[in-house]
């Protein structure tokens, strides 16, 4: 995971194990179900009490960003077209084009697996007296 501070001062503790990431033992977040295919920026901030809470608050404590989920595409073999007047599998007597050849190619896409090295944190300082360490 890549991480950024924003400004100076002091951050809000976290720990990270596996794709979880925990802030000040008050938030977690399962980094690894919030992946979709387009990005994704959650916010942590604190709310008019000193609370964390996803979403804009506040003041900013933290963001996430984690980038849209990447894909190996895989080319599948061409099924072949059924001779002429030979049923295919939905049916179709082949009787609009018939003979051999490319009939159903396509490409599979498999979703990359999920990695904490493409997440980014960025942290901003904790305004004094917001958020108790401990």
């Amino acid at each position: 995971m890549k991480v950024i501070n924003a400004n100076e001062g002091p951050k809000i503790p976290y720990d990270v194990s596996g794709n979880k990431i925990t802030f000040d033992d008050e938030i977690m977040l399962n980094l690894e179900k919030k992946e979709a295919d387009a990005d994704v920026h959650i916010d942590i901030s604190t709310d008019d009490f000193g609370g964390l809470i996803t979403g804009i608050g506040r003041d900013y404590v933290a963001q996430i960003d984690i980038p849209a989920r990447a894909y190996e595409e895989i080319p599948v073999e061409a099924e072949e077209m059924p001779e002429s007047g030979e049923a295919n599998a939905e049916g179709d007597s082949g009787e609009n084009g018939g003979g051999m050849g490319a009939y159903g190619s396509r490409i599979d896409r498999i979703p990359i697996p999920f990695s904490m090295d493409n997440v980014t944190l960025t942290l901003f300082a904790l305004r004094e007296g917001v958020v108790e360490n401990g």
